[in-house]
């Protein structure tokens, strides 16, 4: 099973790269397309993330990889010192772990098996996702579900959006006065929005590019719901600002941040940055009144609460490498398949020679002790005969290992 995994995540990259080679939604078929067209690869999921590209292939070459990565983005840069590469039994292992949230920034996060179940569906859409990663990739799913559902590893809410929640707080102490604004109507958001109505924030404005899904979202809170084009004219208002989209440019400037500033006489801002590529200017965090934060910064903030899913990580990682070895295990067999069946074939052919001579012999008048003592002599002869000559020749050459491997083929101890 030629499989590979290349990319980079957050452990080997910083934001800065991260961004560069972000896969869009609405370019990500495109780029299923083009990498089985330019990559040499004949099935591919990519995966991509705030905190990860990957390249689940099958026959690709991960130096082909990485430059197909570099050359698609159109980026003048070097990916080889921040990328890895995966192969066959580890690439599963990391596909397992993934999934269950064991390579996050915050373990034990759920958020990324949605993202992966809808990388894979893209690549179903694209056609690009064949047998073999059809396989991997419902083995994946199946093992992040037993591990939810036989560790604690999802327990104590610690998501990236309760990150920014909790940073908030050390900030603003009392919610209850304040007003935040979320831009985006994502998964991510609305984790933020019930993070935040959990912590006693009543007033929010939800602000997204399709007016219609921001509407549906602020329902679920009683919040207002604006346009993304309508931020500037409602940002004085916000205290508390989380923002993560799928915008390929900062949908948040700094003119616009210093107009809100000056209308709020400069009492302060808190913002967070969710969003790969960054929806807020990054030059926002020049201004003394604002505290920005992105989400690289978030990992300190939820180091304190990661202890126990440390240890369930422990549980949950034994639990993989057995689900690995099962794996692997159907696959090697899955690959001994061709030679079982030209075996068989092999014995076919045989049985019906030496069948269509035993019959023969009844028609010319032999007893049939005599043609069933040809049949069985005969056919046991001719089924022993290739690998009886195997076996002299490894004597003659000194290779015990094939008589080994002959013997448990066989069957055979020193008594028999």
């Amino acid at each position: 099973m030629p499989l590979l995994v290349v990319g980079i995540n957050h452990r080997t990259a910083p934001l800065e790269v991260r961004e560069r080679v972000v896969f869009g939604p609405t370019r990500l078929v495109d780029a299923l397309r083009a990498l089985n067209r330019d990559g040499g690869t004949s099935e591919n999921v990519i995966v991509s993330t705030c905190n990860r590209t990957e390249l689940y292939v099958v026959d690709g070459s991960a130096d082909r990889l990485g430059d197909w990565l570099e050359r698609y983005h159109g980026q003048p840069m070097s990916l080889a010192s921040c990328t890895y590469s995966l192969a066959d039994a580890e690439a599963v292992e990391h596909a397992f772990s993934v999934a269950s949230g064991l390579d996050s920034l915050v373990v034990g996060e759920p958020q990324i098996l949605g993202q992966l179940k809808d990388a894979y569906r893209a690549a179903q859409d694209a056609g690009t996702a064949g047998p073999e990663l059809n396989r991997l990739f419902q083995a994946t799913f199946s093992v992040a579900k037993r591990v939810r559902t036989e560790t604690r590893i999802g327990a104590n809410a610690v998501s990236v959006a309760y990150a920014a929640v909790s940073l908030a707080r050390q900030i603003f102490a009392d919610f209850g006065s304040h007003t935040a604004l979320l831009i985006g109507a994502g998964e991510t958001i609305a984790l933020a929005a019930r993070h935040l109505r959990g912590q006693g924030l009543t007033r929010m404005i939800i602000a997204n590019r399709s007016l219609d899904r921001a509407q549906a979202l602020a329902a679920e809170f009683n919040a207002s719901a604006i346009h993304l084009d309508a931020l500037p004219t409602f940002l004085a208002q916000a205290d508390i600002v989380i923002s993560s989209t799928a915008s390929p440019e900062p949908v948040l400037l700094k003119r616009h941040v210093s107009a809100a500033l000056a209308e709020r006489r400069r009492r302060p801002m808190f913002m967070v940055d969710i969003a790969v590529p960054r929806d807020i200017e990054p030059s926002v965090g020049d201004f003394e009144d604002i505290y920005l934060y992105t989400i690289d910064d978030l990992q300190s903030v939820v180091e304190g609460n990661l202890a126990a899913r440390e240890r369930e990580a422990g549980e949950a990682k034994v639990l993989i490498r057995e689900e690995v070895d099962r794996y692997m295990a159907t696959v090697r067999g899955r690959e001994a398949v061709p030679a079982i069946r030209a075996l068989r074939d092999a014995a076919e052919t045989l049985r019906g020679q030496t069948l269509d001579q035993a019959r023969r012999m009844l028609h010319a008048g032999r007893s049939p002790d005599d043609v069933l003592a040809y049949l069985a002599d005969t056919l046991t002869h001719r089924l022993i005969h290739a690998p009886t000559q195997a076996l002299r020749e490894a004597g003659r050459a000194g290779d015990a290992e094939l008589v080994a491997l002959a013997r448990q083929l066989y069957q055979i101890d020193d008594e028999s």
